[in-house]
């Protein structure tokens, strides 16, 4: 029996684990919390769990020597950023997981955004970065509706979305600019690995839609688009967070859209070998918006998404393993995209406190009625929750666990969400109900056949991508 060890302990892990047990494969793990979901398919399929240092190179090695496996997967971003998938290539290991040098397109917005103008890849927005609070203000004015980010992956913490159209409310969106030039500075002074930067882009509007593909270096293979959700409340309202819910496939998304994002996706994968020299194994995805320019890109992630891992190993109709397998050993020009013929709604359950007080979210009991879940079938993956001394699970300050339901149609799906998303009994936990909503899709058609009809009518009439904008001290800059 072939072996694999995960590394990660969230939902998205969790996830991995559940798609790989289909495949009759054992199943170790390297967690930095125990998940109850992830420790019981350990236990199913008779390997073992370790709890550590997930980021920690020679605990990561350590635990592989113990395993011995066949296949390392990792989850997370940050193992990636911190050299755990080169150490474990280095000593022999087959590994599904970014090399650090291919995982900084998230990791740094900066170095993205610089691959994307450097090799032409299609959807790149106008950028530049900034140390200074008042260099970043001036730039802002100058783009009008703007984008202020950390330099550096932050989890999905201190963005801030400036549309600076409206001129009643300009000084009030002058404090707005220089206080999330400065927040976005402050946000990495707990990181050693970057410079405290802020990165200031252009603001776009439209749909946003995620493409994941598994990439061996050279072939790609797409999973289909997924929409997640990053705002913590209902109709996208609060702050950014992890993601509370996703749905998949996209019927508002055309076929082209999805093959344009996929296309910049694997330019991306070409032009980190051409920079830097090495093959971007494993997962790379697109986090796109379709605008009034097209599909853009916002940003990377150099892994699956969470929530939208699950929507993708789950729509995935095939052997899991052997698909990793094929992606590891530059096999994956062989690999067939089947997928099961259904709609998917992810809903994530998160504690009252969520995701600016940790210290409130984290203590919270609850339990899940596992009849419901499995009479609606539903699946739960758990995300940060552990087993409680008290029965049943607690909270431990971050998205505890993310509900999938299957349905012939999007109302169905989403459905079967809600009545399973009740399922999940405790104090002080929300969802958000909108997302998946007969009236969430009419909205986000809505959306997408506007900005559609913009982009097209520009293709159609030949208009460049050429953009003109006005730079204090620089002047008239062109941008093609």
């Amino acid at each position: 029996m072939e072996k694999v060890l995960v590394i990660g302990d969230g939902a998205r892990e969790h996830a991995i684990a559940w798609g790989l047990d289909k495949s009759g494969v054992k199943i170790y793990a390297f967690m930095g919390h125990l998940n109850p979901g992830i420790a019981k398919i350990v236990k199913k399929t008779g390997g073992f769990y370790r709890i550590g240092k997930i980021t920690d190179r020679s605990e990561a090695v350590k635990v592989a020597e113990e395993a011995s496996p066949d296949l390392i997967v990792i989850g997370p971003e940050e193992p990636l950023f911190a050299g755990v998938s080169d150490e474990l290539r280095s000593r022999g290991f087959a590994v599904l997981g970014a090399p650090s040098r291919g995982a900084v397109v998230e990791q740094r917005k900066d170095v993205a955004r610089y691959l994307q103008w450097k090799y032409r890849i299609p959807g790149r927005l106008i950028y530049d970065v900034f140390s200074d609070v008042a260099e970043a203000y001036a730039f802002a004015k100058a783009i009008g509706s703007v984008a202020i980010k950390p330099v550096r992956q932050a989890g999905g913490k201190g963005v801030r979305l400036v549309y600076g159209n409206a001129k009643y409310l300009e000084g009030s969106l002058d404090e707005v600019i220089t206080k999330g030039a400065r927040e976005a500075k402050e946000q990495l002074a707990s990181y050693k690995d970057a410079p405290q930067l802020v990165l200031v882009e252009e603001g776009v509007w439209g749909v946003e839609y995620t493409v994941q593909v598994l990439t061996d270096g050279e072939s790609v293979f797409p999973f289909p688009p997924v929409q997640d959700n990053p705002h913590a409340y209902e109709l996208g309202l609060g702050p950014e967070c992890g993601g509370m819910g996703t749905v998949s496939p996209l019927p508002f998304i055309e076929e082209e859209e999805f093959e344009e994002a996929v296309a910049a996706v694997k330019a991306t994968v070409e032009a980190v070998y051409k920079e830097f020299g090495v093959k971007y194994v494993g997962v790379l995805s697109g986090q796109m918006m379709l605008t009034a320019l097209g599909p853009v890109v916002i940003e990377y992630y150099s892994r699956f998404g969470d929530p939208e891992a699950l929507n993708a190993i789950y729509l995935y109709d095939g052997d899991l393993y052997d698909l990793f397998i094929k992606t590891v050993t530059g096999k994956l020009h062989q690999a067939e995209r089947r997928f099961k013929n259904v709609y998917t709604v992810v809903k994530a359950v998160a504690p009252v406190g969520y995701p600016l007080d940790k210290k409130t979210a984290a203590g919270r009991r609850f339990d899940v009625d596992w009849v419901l879940v499995e009479r609606e079938g539903c699946h739960v993956f758990f995300g940060s929750a552990a087993p409680s001394e008290r029965g049943g699970y607690e909270t431990l300050g971050s998205r505890a666990l993310e509900i999938l339901a299957p349905g012939s149609t999007p109302e169905e799906a989403y459905q079967k969400a809600e009545r399973c998303a009740a399922a999940v009994k405790g104090d002080g936990l929300y969802h958000r109900k909108d997302i998946g909503s007969p009236e969430y899709m009419r909205e986000m058609a809505r959306r997408a056949e506007m900005v559609r009809a913009v982009y097209k009518w520009r293709r159609q009439m030949g208009l460049s991508e050429e953009r003109l904008v006005w730079e204090p001290g620089r002047g008239l800059i062109r941008y093609k």
